[in-house]
């Protein structure tokens, strides 16, 4: 039998224990500066988002009651679903309850026997354990490295290959060149599974996300994007072909035996794309913060990633120090946390500063000031 104590302890040793901060989301008064968050738009408490979530409750009450394919998808989902498709560019899109589910289902069900899935090596956790639970053979490729991922196109002799990548890398906040990675799959006659989690609201002309930002559309691709970051509420959806969705209705698992989300969130969620579509100067101000910090920050110590997105990683390097970092942060009424292995590669421990168009340009500043005193400090 596993001694689970002593598994507590090792981790306790290693300096990975995690902890669940208790935070107050309230505005006002003295709550910390969050730069921790992935409500990239501030959107999550917008004013507007927060009546159609109460609306769509009255309406709607405060959950679906079974799976969609039972008696849980309202007209309000199949109204979401409809904008999501027309938003993102695809024929059709697909509801899920979260990311996790929606990568699970992607990957399964266009994985099917004989198909080999090349993966990038530093994607999500749910992409990661989708290859796993597709049952399929899978090789991942060095972070971005086209020339590895063509060269295992190429040897493949799989009758079917899906390449799958995020968008913009939640640990590293750099984008995939989608637009080599589209050329690689369409000459080797591959898939091309996108999590644009990070992506969807934030780049391209009108917030539509990654693919937009490189102008790509093409039967081959398959999105999936998140609804409970820049959109503010919760959930996601796969977008695609009118065949791969149809397909996801008939087979995936995680949306078959899945109670549908409360349908007061879809409206919530449809207020929220108006706001995305219509409000550009979010999309304008969190770049503008990116900009400020990245040329007010000047570290010795510690090393910021290279990043144009809201996700700036800065590497300590030691979990201890990561942590003593994020605690010297907290105590100037700065939120931070460190992000530690697994989630990260041994040795590279950070902090994962997120920016959103709710800062104010003074916590930015407060930002970079908390961080100067702290590499000054921290022994």
């Amino acid at each position: 039998m596993r001694n689970l104590v002593d598994e507590l302890r090792q981790i306790d040793a290693l300096g990975l224990r995690r902890h669940r901060r208790v935070v107050e989301l309230a505005h006002g008064g003295d709550r910390p500066r969050s730069f921790c968050s992935n409500d990239y738009l501030g959107l999550a408490a917008d004013p507007r988002v927060v009546e159609a979530l109460c609306a769509g409750a009255q309406a709607w009450g405060a959950g679906a009651g079974a799976s969609h394919l039972v008696s849980g998808h309202c007209r309000v989902h199949d109204q979401l679903e409809e904008r999501l498709a027309a938003f993102a560019g695809f024929p059709r899109a697909l509801l899920f309850s979260s990311g996790y589910l929606a990568n699970l289902a992607i990957v399964s069900t266009l994985a099917g026997p004989g198909c080999e899935i090349l993966a990038d090596r530093l994607n999500h956790a749910s992409l990661n354990d989708a290859l796993l639970l597709s049952r399929q053979r899978f090789r991942r490729y060095p972070h971005c490295d086209l020339d590895a991922l063509e060269d295992l196109l190429a040897r493949s002799s799989a009758e079917d290959k899906v390449v799958v990548t995020d968008a913009v890398f939640s640990m590293d906040g750099d984008i995939a060149p989608l637009d080599r990675i589209l050329a690689l799959c369409e000459r080797h006659g591959a898939w091309l599974v996108v999590d644009d989690a990070h992506g969807f609201g934030v780049l391209g002309r009108t917030g539509a996300g990654s693919l937009e930002h490189f102008g790509l559309r093409s039967p081959r691709l398959v999105c999936m994007g998140t609804l409970g970051k820049a959109a503010g509420v919760s959930g996601a959806f796969v977008a695609a072909e009118a065949a791969v969705i149809d397909l996801l209705i008939q087979q995936a698992r995680s949306y078959i035996y899945t109670t549908a989300s409360p349908p007061a969130l879809s409206a919530a969620l449809i207020k929220s794309l108006d706001i995305i579509a219509r409000e550009d100067w979010r999309r304008e101000r969190l770049a503008r913060h990116v900009s400020r910090f990245g040329a007010a920050l000047r570290m010795e110590r510690w090393r910021l990633l290279p990043s144009q997105t809201a996700i700036q990683p800065l590497i300590v390097g030691a979990n201890a120090e990561a942590v003593a970092l994020s605690d010297a942060l907290a105590a100037q009424g700065i939120l931070v946390p460190a992000i530690r292995p697994p989630t990260v590669p041994e040795g590279t421990a950070r902090l994962r500063i997120s920016f959103s168009a709710a800062h104010e340009d003074a916590d930015v500043d407060a930002l970079v000031a908390a961080l100067h005193a702290a590499e000054r400090a921290i022994a």
